[in-house]
């Protein structure tokens, strides 16, 4: 790739830098300062390398402060033309992304992206980026299927892709505040993994948006996973009888027995049900005593005698056990709760799917509440994650002999709730996020408030998909452990509240704000056009930008 050299396409020239602070671009007369946004994607050309830059700040400034002194009262007037790219001018702050070595055509660019370690000189000129050097960077899904077109950059017309193969290696996070469409950001996602087969998925639905049908911000209805995919993707609901109203086919109906709760089960119910400091060692203790009927136990040893005979036989506090009892009752009476076999066949069905490659969208209803959500997501994630563990393990013992396991990504809406500080060491999802893809499990965290996930987790997120935010303490959170991040903020916080959102991390060679896709009829077609495609592959990743783990 060569250096340009017409000036009708030059967007401004470089005229100061430094390595830690980025550069500084005096836009060119003929353009706009209007169209240079914060979060622009703009190439420098050097003397030997392309310089890959996202615009961080526009200033505007003056030769001689004098003439500010008198403006002339408007900016078409004779005057301020005249004095418009001379005596006055605009500067644009870029942050260097990624350095590229010219190459010729003939030499083999895999290899070639790296970090920024210098800086271009004096007077590089700067141009809108290319479609050929944009599918360089990020890769291009017309000649890989790992890649997935995710949106265009600002006041582009050239797709950005995500690296599928990459994004499910890790843990990832879809973050912005309410109302700005992490809904829609997170089926895009998914539907990214289900077209081109990279992972089967398990997405727990809190609000119903995924399985057969969701809705626009506005309440028009869009298509879900089940629409467009088909049998590729399984509906199953802890409500049947809201499912089958709104869906023609239900496929699995969910049920939870008592005895396959542990205490690690309960304690993620906290906050709802107001546990006490002292819960979780009078609920071990319970589990020593009375083994997995430890719950039925209680309860039917409570009604029938008494929360102090218990506490006795037990070693723990009465005034402890008793409300404990009391907690546990709530927990009977939900209408989902029946007996083990029951309960356990619809966990191997949903097992079973998974394995045979259909993702499954578990669906809520009108048991959509704090109590369910958390309840049901973090015992059937432990329960597929035991399954896992022992897949991986039997493979890694034998891999000759044993099937790889398909990659699990489990979507959980409202992530604080389950990755807390509290409940993080206690729950499913904080081990899932701690082991990476060592067992073939990651989570799609998606949530409004960042900043309430446990720092080590929000550390081990490999890809995030910002959305506006406005708290300070949820920017600061979504950039945890990103060098360079101080430049980004500002990115962040100019972001549209609807449908632009900033990608960085694993899945991406570089921070990049895009204008997301739309969900529409265009997209149904092209996403259920992929053919079945190879599958699943976990070969060794020789995509453009490799050499660059933790440089963001």
């Amino acid at each position: 790739m060569q250096q340009r050299n017409s000036d009708l396409s030059k967007i401004g020239t470089i005229t100061h830098g430094s390595l830690t602070e980025g550069l500084k671009m005096r836009v060119s007369p003929n353009v706009s300062v209007e169209d240079l946004r914060v979060g622009k994607f703009v190439v420098v050309d050097g003397v030997k390398n392309q310089f890959f830059s996202m615009v961080t700040d526009v200033t505007l400034e003056a030769s001689n402060q004098e003439i500010l002194q008198k403006p002339p009262e408007n900016a078409q007037t004779l005057l301020g033309q005249v004095l418009a790219g001379n005596q006055t001018f605009a500067t644009v702050e870029l942050k260097p992304m990624l350095m590229l070595p010219y190459l010729d055509e003939t030499e083999d660019v895999s290899e070639e992206i790296l970090p920024v370690k210098t800086i271009p000189p004096h007077f590089s000129p700067s141009f809108n980026a290319l479609e050929k050097e944009v599918a360089r960077i990020f890769g291009s899904e017309q000649l890989d299927p790992k890649f997935f077109n995710i949106g265009k950059p600002l006041d582009m017309e050239i797709p950005v892709t995500l690296n599928l193969e990459r994004f499910v290696e890790r843990s990832n996070g879809i973050f912005g505040k309410t109302g700005t469409g992490k809904t829609f950001l997170t089926r895009i996602a998914l539907c990214g993994l289900i077209s081109r087969e990279k992972a089967v998925n398990l997405i727990f639905d809190m609000h119903s948006e995924y399985g057969w049908a969701g809705s626009s911000e506005g309440g028009n209805p869009v298509k879900g996973l089940k629409q467009i995919f088909n049998d590729k993707v399984v509906i199953a609901s802890l409500d049947p009888k809201t499912t089958k109203a709104k869906t023609p086919k239900l496929d699995i109906e969910v049920t939870i027995s008592l005895d396959e709760l542990e205490p690690e089960d309960i304690i993620s119910l906290g906050d709802e049900i107001r546990l006490n400091e002292t819960a979780l060692e009078t609920m071990n203790l319970l589990r020593a005593k009375f083994g997995k009927n430890w719950i039925e136990t209680l309860i039917s040893r409570c009604e029938a005698e008494s929360s102090k005979e218990v506490a006795g036989e037990v070693g723990a506090h009465n005034e402890s056990v008793a409300a404990l009892f009391r907690k546990l009752k709530r927990i009977q009476e939900l209408p989902f709760v029946e007996s083990k076999d029951k309960a356990d066949k619809s966990f191997h069905e949903i097992l079973n799917k998974l394995k045979s490659g259909k993702s499954v969208v578990l669906e809520f209803g009108r048991r959509s509440g704090t109590l369910d959500y958390l309840l049901v997501s973090n015992l059937l994630t432990r329960k597929i994650h035991k399954e896992y563990v022992k897949i991986s393990e039997s493979y890694y013992a034998n891999p000759t002999k044993n099937q790889k396991p398909i990659p699990l990504v489990i979507t959980i809406e409202e992530a604080h709730r389950f990755l807390n500080p509290q409940t993080a060491k206690q729950t499913a999802f904080g081990m899932i996020a701690r082991e990476m893809r060592k067992y073939f499990v990651t989570l799609l965290v998606v949530d409004q408030r960042p900043s309430e996930i446990y720092d080590e987790v929000l550390s081990q997120l490999g890809t995030r998909i910002v959305a506006l935010l406005n708290d300070e303490k949820d920017i600061s959170a979504v950039f945890s452990g990103v060098s360079g991040s101080s430049s980004l903020r500002s990115v962040l916080a100019s972001l549209d509240p609807k449908q632009q959102a900033m990608i960085l991390g694993y899945a991406v060679p570089m921070p990049i704000v895009v204008r997301t896709r739309d969900f529409d009829e265009d997209f149904y077609k092209d996403v259920s056009s992929w053919s079945s495609g190879s599958g699943v592959s976990f070969d060794s990743d020789k995509s453009l930008g490799n050499d660059l783990d933790g440089v963001f």
